[in-house]
């Protein structure tokens, strides 16, 4: 049986894979050769960062058996062929919510406290004043409450905010959340908050679904986050919204087009932050994700039930009883 690999894992990542699964072919594939390695795959762990992997050869093959993705984003390799197939997958769903977590406050706290305005100022030496705004005691509205909206949850809560979510599957309210609403309540939540935190997975449903129309919803001089993927929103209809004065501001670490264009408007809005989708970044990254998928794979050999395991691969994430605890990513 053969494993493809396709993350920048270090050697000891892959000596602690093959102690695991000494009886496997491993290939550290990497980005340079994974499109041809993956052909001859049984399994696979990584993420098809730069679209080289020809899916629909895979799947006419018919040799790959699982996918265990090193992101927690699947629209990498959730393609209509790979989810017509009956190829298992696995997300890294919540294996780097903590960073999120952290990329998340950087934008919110620097939309927040108008920092792109005093970042100006200080260019040019100026001293001056401007209003800011309370995260403290604001409604924040969380769009998707998988790992990485629940673990945003766990760190806004201290803030007293009052926090709304939506999500798919509306399970498991935790005590700090007013609401736990099914997605299709989206309205009510972006009416209801001062912060929109994007945090949903790609699909079809959620792709363009902050458009002209969702983002009239919102309260007059609220602020939009996106954490999650650029082209759930229509980057004009954002551009249109914060040139109006309808919103406050935005921060977006993650855009439709990456690296985004010299040429887009976005760049010229003095309200918006963008960060080049390095939300995910973290000394940590590579350890985790080997726990991850060490654990899943022991799993996966002996038959058992996986970690983040997408039952309905035309969503792209996994249901919530199948997280991983805290305790798998760090390796104990």
């Amino acid at each position: 049986m053969r494993l493809v690999l396709c993350y920048p894992l270090e050697e000891k990542h892959l000596q602690q894979i093959k102690a695991v699964a000494p009886q496997l072919e491993i290939v550290n594939a990497g980005y340079e050769r994974v499109m041809t390695e993956i052909l001859d795959a049984d399994l696979f762990c990584g993420h098809d960062r730069f679209q080289t992997v020809p899916w629909d050869e895979v799947v006419r093959r018919g040799r790959l058996r699982w996918i265990q993705s090193s992101a927690a984003g699947m629209d990498h390799c959730l393609k209509p062929s790979v989810i017509a197939s009956d190829i298992q997958v696995c997300s890294a769903s919540g294996a780097l919510a903590d960073q999120v977590a952290e990329q998340t406050f950087a934008l919110l706290f620097g939309s927040a406290r108008a920092l792109p305005v005093f970042f100006r100022a200080q260019q040019k030496r100026e001293f001056i004043r401007k209003p800011t705004r309370d995260v403290h005691g604001a409604t924040v509205g969380i769009v998707g409450f998988g790992g990485n909206g629940r673990r945003l949850a766990e760190v806004l809560a201290p803030l007293r905010v009052r926090l709304l979510a939506t999500d798919v599957f509306p399970e498991d309210k935790p005590a700090s959340v007013a609401e736990l609403w099914s997605h299709e309540r989206l309205p009510d939540l972006l009416s209801q908050s001062d912060y929109v935190i994007l945090a949903a997975p790609l699909n079809d449903d959620t792709r363009g679904m902050i458009n002209r129309r969702s983002l009239a919803m919102m309260k007059p001089g609220a602020f939009l986050i996106n954490v999650a993927r650029g082209a759930m929103v229509i980057e004009p209809d954002l551009v249109e919204a914060l040139q109006s004065g309808h919103l406050a501001g935005a921060g977006i670490d993650v855009t439709h087009t990456e690296p985004l264009p010299e040429s887009s408007p976005l760049w010229s809005q003095p309200n918006l932050i963008i960060t080049p989708h390095v939300g995910g970044q973290s000394a940590r990254r590579l350890d985790d994700m080997t726990n991850l998928l060490c654990a899943n794979l022991r799993r996966y050999l002996n038959g058992e039930p996986l970690y983040n395991y997408i039952s309905d691969k035309r969503l792209g994430f996994p249901h919530p009883s199948t997280r991983p605890p805290s305790s798998v990513l760090r390796g104990e």
